[in-house]
């Protein structure tokens, strides 16, 4: 604790404060086990047997690196390697919103951060967000002031670019004060196929009246373990619209926590997870309804080839006092191999007897009789699971409400069903934005 305290002297109270606290209960606890419910099926163990490189260099975002939306304008910021990457370190919009590095808004909004930090309570505290708590060296944060609305999405891209073994600790605080509304792009990337181990812990507190749209898409390299985790704050008729997409990665685990604290709350949380070869996700959500008159809906798809693993861990609470509370739970997966498994567990605990929730799901192949049908009318073996499995997907990107951005993500679902990530000319499912083939002519030849 005393090396801690001496490497980030410059903490604000609050976070020096939790800090050394996460610290203790690091010491005490320990990191998880198998043998911990929430974590028996997860493969994260396997891969903590290195010695991981902490003290990374700040650097500015790669040349070579390019995630661009068309017909989309954003606000675009930098994280590399879970540090700032943008010279101007907090800066603010037209519309007046604060966006910037954690430990510089840390010093300029104290008031804020005696508030707010580690204010959002995580569904499981553990080993993982307690070395979170204590390691954390920047991130990103952002504040929309009181009836602020963002003209433009905050686009954030996450990068890392670093050497084998990589151990990133990021942490980001979003604050929306009443009235207020924002949308955010959150792009998970790694540039090279070097292993690395990051951890993303994301604290939203949602005002009164306040509307929060985050999109979350992760495409890393098979090396890498990334923990995402985020924990939100609902005051009263404050509306949430989350999504979760995830294309690549070796090991994924999403920890969604979300605490309905006042009445006439909604909350919407879509997720959809294409994995392959040997990769894994897990993806563990918590709703809790603490008051009365709240409405949440939760629908989770995947789709697994080859050796790839999924979990799913769903739970809405509802406490004694919340009646008139709507609630429902579905997670969907489509099987691919017989050596590909998915764990799904949806669970409702409800204390109040005047409710309406549901939960299900559903493990399947694609249906044969589908494939026969849309074969015996001219279409390709190939193509017709890819257009059966578009269509599986479809049911959650459809939900995406920036037309640009529905149509990016539907572009990346179609180029990861078939295996990559580039243009192919046979295919039926046409992207919106070709690939462009350049060739050069020696006109000498000619």
């Amino acid at each position: 604790s005393k090396q801690i305290a001496a490497s980030f002297a410059d903490d604000h109270q609050a976070v020096a404060s939790r800090r050394n606290e996460a610290m203790q209960h690091l010491l005490d606890e320990g990191l998880p086990t198998n043998k911990m419910e929430h974590w028996r099926n997860s493969k994260i163990f396997e891969h903590l047997d290195n010695d991981f490189q902490f003290e990374l260099p700040q650097q500015p975002a790669p040349d070579n690196f390019c995630c661009n939306i068309a017909n989309l304008d954003t606000n675009v910021i930098t994280l590399v390697n879970g540090f700032y990457a943008d010279d101007n370190q907090l800066k603010t919009t037209n519309e007046g919103i604060v966006v910037g590095s954690m430990r510089v808004a840390m010093q300029s909004y104290p008031q804020l951060f005696e508030k707010h930090f580690g204010s959002c309570r995580v569904n499981d505290r553990n080993g993982f967000t307690n070395l979170n708590d204590a390691l954390w060296q920047d991130g990103f944060f952002v504040y929309v002031p009181k009836n602020v609305h963002s003209e433009k999405p905050l686009q954030i891209i996450k990068i890392i670019d670093a050497g084998e073994n990589a151990f990133v600790q990021t942490r980001n605080m979003v604050i929306l004060d009443e009235n207020a509304s924002l949308q955010i792009i959150d792009c998970d990337d790694t540039v090279h196929p070097q292993s690395c181990f990051c951890h993303s812990y994301t604290e939203f507190a949602v005002g009164d009246n306040a509307r929060l749209e985050t999109y979350k898409l992760q495409n890393l390299n098979d090396k890498s373990v990334f923990i995402n985790t985020q924990a939100t704050e609902m005051s009263a008729y404050a509306n949430l619209q989350s999504h979760i997409v995830s294309f690549n990665g070796g090991l994924i685990r999403n920890d969604i926590t979300v605490n309905m604290n006042g009445e006439g709350g909604e909350t919407n949380i879509y997720g959809l997870y294409l994995m392959d070869k040997q990769q894994h996700v897990d993806n563990q959500l918590r709703v809790n309804h603490n008051v009365p008159n709240c409405n949440s809906n939760e629908l989770f798809k995947g789709i697994l080839d080859d050796e790839a693993t999924a979990v799913f861990n769903g739970h809405v609470y509802v406490a004694p006092n919340a009646q008139k509370t709507n609630a429902y739970q579905n997670n969907k997966n489509l099987i691919l191999t017989s050596t590909a498994k998915v764990n799904t567990m949806p669970f409702l605990e409800i204390y109040a007897d005047d409710v309406k929730c549901s939960h299900g799901s559903a493990i399947g192949q694609l249906d044969a009789n589908q494939l026969f049908y849309m074969r015996q009318r001219g279409i390709s073996k190939a193509n017709a699971r890819t257009l059966l499995m578009y269509a599986f997907a479809a049911e959650v990107s459809n939900h995406i409400d920036i037309e640009a951005m529905r149509e990016r993500v539907d572009d990346l679902i179609k180029r990861r069903l078939r295996g990559e990530l580039t243009c192919c000319d046979t295919c039926v499912l046409r992207c919106s934005k070709p690939r462009e083939y350049n060739f050069e002519i020696d006109e000498t030849k000619i």
